[in-house]
């Protein structure tokens, strides 16, 4: 790892100190290098977790600090073994400047001996703060230090100083740790600051009283007595910052110049805030099954990224750093084994009506709404093996409530794991449509115009609701975004179209400048279906969870190098982790041609059916194709594979078959962004689902062989059918309520495969 990398780190803090590290395709290294050192045999593990909502006036309040202090807290008790007197939290005012500074020293510093695991973790607002004694960095903010805010930092100010906690700061704390196995995690930025769209960013401007923020006295002596207790000149502790970071492994919720998300999740009693990352991160180490090495342990942050992106929706690409001579990558997946299977859940509790508490800290935000009521549960003991069920009743946050099922043995105690066996989608899932406040008078005939279309739900930004996407016109800051992020095809200052929470632009999705707002509607109509459809489709992704043991592997034609490959985590011996990116994560160009592999690891026959989503939600059934026999083809024999679309005898290797098309069907991408191959896999044939397909391939005449691009009202009709499908075979070995569609986790895997596709 780059000496410029390390030096990033420390001066200029993306996730609030600095780059720590996880770049976008390395995330495997961030989560197994965090798992590791979560997961380490010593005497003793010791947690200071930190989070900041309620800040005074002038500074923004956040919402989702606290939630991240309590996935984090329950993570480290149930999955890694950590004693809850182990662990000190400090929240909101409790965490002052000098409560967290004296914390650090007497619960980390003082307590920590050589072996012992520490983890500090900060959710909160960070900053920039002029440095007076600078590191050099390339491509950086020079002269600034990453800063973090404690609830009193921006408090009875002298003039330009502040009482941020300065990365140097930090860096001096972890350097007086009697330990290397320390972990840091910060979840807040330094980039911008404010409101975007309907999400608030972790970071505060850097100009106080019309200069930039400087520190303050006390905090340049806190960094003098550190300096004095480990007998170092100011001289040393800048080469020593240059070297890289003072211990351990640590992990940023953002790089250098990007954002990071207070992101809302959920609608109603389920909603509930929290960092993008911190959830994503957590929930990955949650499902993560234990004693796998390193080079079998995969992550596909791209696919963290779009799991979160689904509220968040902003370009936020972790980083991680490690400490200079410790070569983490090359050692095993953990120093031990986690004390505690992989999990969706955990029992915390009993109510007094007998109902069963559980914490949903390994639940994707993606199928949140397949987890509100009707999902059930398998209760599991040490080994993984069910011992009982829990049906859920409700969902308050991440707090789930259910009942036991008959049979099960025992009596049910908190630290119990629940795995996800069967989960219940709604039969009125929705598009939640939020209303931009770009509209102006044009809200409410916007409002009434989208009520009047089926399943697509108008709600008020910041209603408690958590909008899909937005509907606005386009603005300055909207172009400002999309030229930011390379998203073409936005329209014009003025013109209708769709937003991310985040305000990123969905291409293709714009009319023509001052459109009336009744007409642009209509126009996306179609789209709104398409994202609908999408959306409902996503409910059932269930890669980390499914047992079904199928691979499939995306990668360019003529290539033997996969730039997506996703595995179902459960799915026979191997336990392959979902949703793994090979190599370093390429991208590939538009005009590039690729082939799908879908690999049967079973001993049982499996039914094949494959979609592609475009970035404005196109959809496409890519396999069967064959309309005269639908069902015959997508069966997949055990221990064979299928390529997608086949590839023809006789094939000139030379040849783009994507810019000099043949008469045989080849799967190009076109346009930048990104494009999601989806794969379901059934023990039980599809066969409404196929037959509907069957009948739209005969009234489009479509030919034999070739895809169809789902329409109008084609793609709800067809990934309802295939829910319909589904929940029968669920049904027939497991007993559900009627308001939910049933899927098995022993009966589907449905597996998103994201490809980064780019311009020439």
């Amino acid at each position: 790892m780059s000496s410029f990398k390390r030096r990033r780190f420390l001066q200029v803090a993306g996730s609030a100190l600095a780059a720590i590290g996880l770049s976008q395709m390395n995330v495997r290294q961030q989560g197994d290098r965090y798992a590791r050192a979560l997961a380490q045999p010593t005497p003793r593990k010791l947690a200071l977790l930190v989070g900041v909502n309620q800040y005074p006036a002038g500074v923004t309040s956040l919402r989702g600090c606290l939630t991240d202090v309590r996935m984090q807290k329950e993570l480290l008790v149930h999955r890694f073994g950590f004693d809850p007197a182990n662990i000190l939290t400090l929240e909101n005012q409790a965490a002052t400047r000098q409560n967290l500074l004296d914390a650090f020293e007497t619960h980390l510093i003082d307590q920590a001996q050589p072996g012992d695991v520490v983890v500090f973790h900060f959710s909160g607002h960070g900053s920039l703060v002029r440095d007076p004694d600078p590191i050099a960095i390339a491509n950086g903010a020079s002269g600034y230090n990453g800063s973090l805010l404690p609830h009193d930092a921006r408090l009875n100010l002298q003039g330009n100083q502040v009482n941020d906690i300065m990365g140097k700061t930090l860096f001096l704390l972890m350097a007086n740790l009697k330990t290397d196995q320390v972990t840091v995690m910060l979840d807040s930025c330094h980039s911008g600051g404010g409101t975007r769209g309907e999400l608030i960013m972790r970071a505060v401007e850097s100009q106080v009283a019309l200069g930039d923020a400087a520190p303050s006295a006390l905090e340049l002596a806190e960094q003098d007595r550190w300096l004095t207790r480990l007998g170092w000149s100011h001289a040393q502790l800048k080469t020593e910052r240059s070297k890289g970071i003072a211990r351990g492994v640590a992990l940023g919720s953002a790089q250098a110049n990007q954002l990071a998300a207070d992101a809302s999740f959920g609608e109603g009693v389920g909603q509930f805030y929290a960092g993008a990352f911190t959830y994503a991160l957590t929930r990955y180490l949650w499902q993560q099954p234990g004693s796998l090495p390193l080079d079998r342990v995969f992550v596909d942050l791209s696919r963290s990224t779009r799991d979160v992106a689904n509220s968040a929706r902003i370009v936020q690409s972790p980083i991680y750093e490690v400490e200079p001579g410790r070569n983490f990558g090359q050692e095993p997946l953990f120093f031990s084994r986690p004390q505690s299977p992989a999990a969706e859940a955990v029992v915390v509790g009993t109510e007094a009506s007998g109902e069963v508490k559980f914490w949903l800290g390994g639940v994707s935000s993606q199928s949140l709404s397949a987890f509100e009521s009707g999902a059930i549960f398998s209760v599991v003991d040490s080994n993984g093996n069910e011992i009982g069920q829990v049906e859920q009743t409700r969902r308050v946050g991440l707090e789930g409530y259910g009942t036991l099922a008959d049979g099960t043995r025992g009596q049910i105690a908190a630290g119990q794991l629940l795995r996800e066996r069967v989960r219940g989608v709604p039969t009125d899932l929705t598009l939640r449509v939020g209303l931009d406040n770009s509209l102006g008078a044009e809200l409410e005939t916007a409002r009434s115009q989208l009520a009047t279309f089926n399943r697509i739900q108008p709600v008020a930004i910041d209603s408690g609701q958590s909008p899909h996407y937005l509907l606005g016109r386009m603005t300055e800051q909207g172009l400002a975004i999309a030229a930011t992020e390379a998203v073409q095809n936005v329209g014009q200052l003025g013109s209708v179209g769709l937003f991310t929470p985040g305000l990123s632009a969905i291409r293709d999705s714009f009319g023509e400048p001052n459109e009336p707002i009744a007409a642009a509607i209509q126009r996306l109509n179609p789209t709104l279906k398409l994202l609908l459809a999408g959306q409902v489709l996503r409910s059932v992704l269930n890669s980390d969870t499914s047992h079904l043991n199928v691979d499939v592997v995306v990668q360019p034609v003529n290539s033997t190098v996969a730039v997506g490959r996703s595995a179902s985590g459960r799915g026979g011996q191997s336990e392959l982790i979902a949703q793994r990116l090979e190599g370093s994560g390429q991208t590939l160009r538009s005009g590039s041609e690729i082939v799908v592999t879908v690999t049967n690891g079973e001993f049982r026959s499996l039914y094949i059916a494959v979609l592609a989503i475009g970035s404005s939600g196109s959809m496409s059934v890519l396999h069967p194709t064959d309309w005269d026999a639908p069902e015959s083809e997508s069966l997949l024999e055990p221990g064979q594979q299928l390529d997608i679309p086949r590839q023809e005898a006789g094939r000139d290797p030379n040849r783009s078959y994507c810019s000099n098309p043949s008469e045989a069907f080849h799967l190009c991408l076109s346009s930048s962004g990104y494009a999601e191959i989806l794969t379901l896999v059934s023990t039980s044939p599809l066969r409404d689902a196929l037959r509907g397909l069957q009948q739209i391939a005969v009234a489009n005449n479509t030919r034999s062989g070739d895809p169809i691009g789902l329409q109008n009202d084609n793609p709800v009709n067809v990934i309802e059918t295939l829910l319909g499908d589904i929940d029968r075979s669920t049904r027939s070995s497991n007993s559900l309520r009627g308001d939910v569609r049933g899927v098995d986790t022993t009966q589907l895997a449905a597996l998103s495969t994201l490809i980064q596709v780019v311009e020439k």
